[in-house]
């Protein structure tokens, strides 16, 4: 039998999370159209109400030009402590509830129910746990079940806002068909102009399009998209551990009290960590730095930070409790950075703190270092330090 047949994949998406955590904070907020984001001419659209999406506003869009299009809109900066304190509410209530969950990001949930049928039925129980999260936290939230991933997420899309669709085995090609090709999860602008240029704006054309021709166009993602297209997508929902820090030390082959060297090593290795930061979807509010003397005396300092992703954010803080720490003019045998109080859903959050230049520049860099490695992109400071030789 096909195992794609016998799963169970439930797709659970807080509607307008931001907005609606914020709604739960100022009911005046209800009905009104609301924006969450950088609140400067040169700031980014974090999130926006559905009311204000009815006037071409969405999210990632400057602010200057959401303004624009939603002159009555009610703009806030932002408050990441309450979603993080929400999100953990909803992630509390699933936990509690299923065997199986993966969290995709601060405010997105992937949950396997496979196997339940035989004792509840996989959607009374996911309607059993969408209400109950409706009642423990006050917040919306939408669904999709069908037999993976993709489906799910599409037909959770389908369901908002604050409802649930159910798409039985065998009904994912029909289900998808009249869709916009943009729907598929993994399409984004570019692929999706140049899909449109051959003339294939519906899910249905792909469809029946031979998988070689779309291999032949878009290469390895052309297969891909052509299986999300078929409702094919065997990935596994990947238990959810969260990881509470990230860090990075150096010890040295030989102690040091070169300044420079110092101050290099610091920048290269912040850079290093802040990317693995970005690259795993995550923030941290907690920044820590640890040295260590040739006498074996070590001692380290931590700061709060607003959550942050962002280099121009976090390495001042870590040059700065460095400057703290290196008091005693003895020679350096280990320094250390840690990221701690993480959270998900990084790209949406940094969205508060960064403007669309910024961001645009971290992303860029970001490509680069996928593409080529970590050591691609970096900083005046931090080049022409060798790594390896104090690893």
């Amino acid at each position: 039998m096909n195992n794609n047949l016998e799963r169970s994949i439930v797709h659970m998406d807080l509607d307008t999370f931001f907005v609606s955590c914020e709604r739960l904070m100022d009911s005046k907020l209800n009905d009104r159209p609301v924006l969450i984001g950088g609140t400067s001419d040169r700031g980014v659209v974090a999130a926006c109400s559905y009311e204000a999406r009815k006037y071409g506003v969405h999210s990632a869009m400057p602010m200057h030009l959401a303004r624009q299009l939603c002159p009555e809109a009610i703009i806030l900066r932002g408050n990441t402590g309450i979603y993080t304190k929400y999100s953990t509410l909803v992630t509390d209530v699933i936990k509690d509830s299923v065997p199986l969950y993966e969290k995709a990001s601060i405010d997105e949930f992937y949950i396997d129910l496979t196997g339940m049928d035989q004792f509840f039925g996989s959607y009374d129980l996911a309607k059993d746990l969408r209400h109950r999260i409706i009642k423990e936290t006050g917040l919306p939230i939408s669904f999709g079940l069908s037999v993976n991933k993709t489906v799910s997420k599409i037909a959770t899309g389908e369901a908002k806002p604050n409802n649930q669709i159910r798409i039985d085995s065998g009904g994912e090609k029909p289900f998808l068909a009249p869709l916009s090709v943009r729907k598929i999860p993994m399409i984004g602008e570019k692929t999706y102009h140049i899909l449109c240029d051959l003339g294939i704006k519906k899910i249905k054309t792909v469809q029946e399009m031979p998988v070689g021709m779309m291999a032949k166009v878009f290469g390895k993602n052309g297969t891909s998209i052509w299986k999300k297209a078929n409702g094919i997508d065997n990935n596994p929902v990947i238990k959810y551990q969260e990881r509470k820090s990230m860090s990075t030390e150096r010890t040295f082959d030989k102690d040091t009290t070169d300044i420079k060297k110092l101050h290099g090593i610091i920048i290269a290795m912040t850079e290093k960590l802040i990317y693995q930061l970005r690259r795993a979807n995550k923030l941290t509010a907690c920044v820590t730095f640890k040295i260590r003397y040739s006498d074996f005396q070590t001692y380290t300092k931590q700061k709060r930070i607003p959550y942050s992703a962002s280099d121009h954010m976090i390495l001042p803080i870590v040059l700065d409790l460095y400057r703290t720490l290196y008091q005693r003019r003895l020679l350096v045998r280990l320094i250390g950075v840690k990221f701690g109080c993480l959270v998900s859903g990084g790209h949406q959050i940094n969205l508060f703190e960064d403007n669309d230049k910024i961001m645009n520049l971290y992303q860029a860099m970001d490509r680069i270092r996928n593409r080529y490695g970590e050591k691609a992109v970096l900083r005046a400071g931090g080049m022409g330090v060798n790594m390896k030789s104090y690893e």
